[in-house]
């Protein structure tokens, strides 16, 4: 599916965020700059976080509370799944919140199997995306 500014992109992620449940994972890809952090936004808008919602880059991790709560990661400064580990991350994968992740493929062996992944790509216009949503290892399907 498409976007055409980033408000579109942020309810995409408010919309899939109602059919979400404690426990689910989702893995979100995309360049630098290609929304991942909005969608993220939305997401957790959709789960009812009220504060300010950024990407964890320098923390790798924050934690709102909302309806589920939301660990929101990201793994750009992470050198691989040992480290991802060791950072003990994983103890906040899952659970009895909803985990979104950016920059999965940066720690491949720590993700689990069943996910939603997400991939968010440049459009040909300057505030055009491309989201490609794929449930992995049986995740149900979402509507959008």
């Amino acid at each position: 599916m498409n976007t055409v500014n980033a408000g579109e992109t942020e309810r995409i992620g408010m919309h899939i965020a109602a059919q979400l449940r404690a426990g689910d994972v989702l893995l979100l890809s995309g360049d630098l700059g290609a929304g991942k952090t909005v969608f993220a936004r939305g997401v957790a808008r959709g789960l009812g976080v009220s504060g300010p919602v950024a990407s964890p880059t320098f923390v790798l991790l924050h934690c709102h509370a909302g309806l589920i709560p939301l660990h929101h990661f990201d793994l750009y400064r992470l050198s691989g799944t040992d480290a991802f580990y060791e950072a003990g991350l994983s103890d906040y994968l899952g659970g009895d919140a909803v985990s979104l992740v950016e920059w999965p493929e940066r720690c491949p062996g720590a993700m689990p199997e069943c996910c939603l992944e997400i991939r968010i790509r440049y459009g040909p216009e300057d505030d055009e995306r491309r989201i490609e949503i794929r449930p992995r290892g049986g995740f149900r399907e979402v509507r959008i």
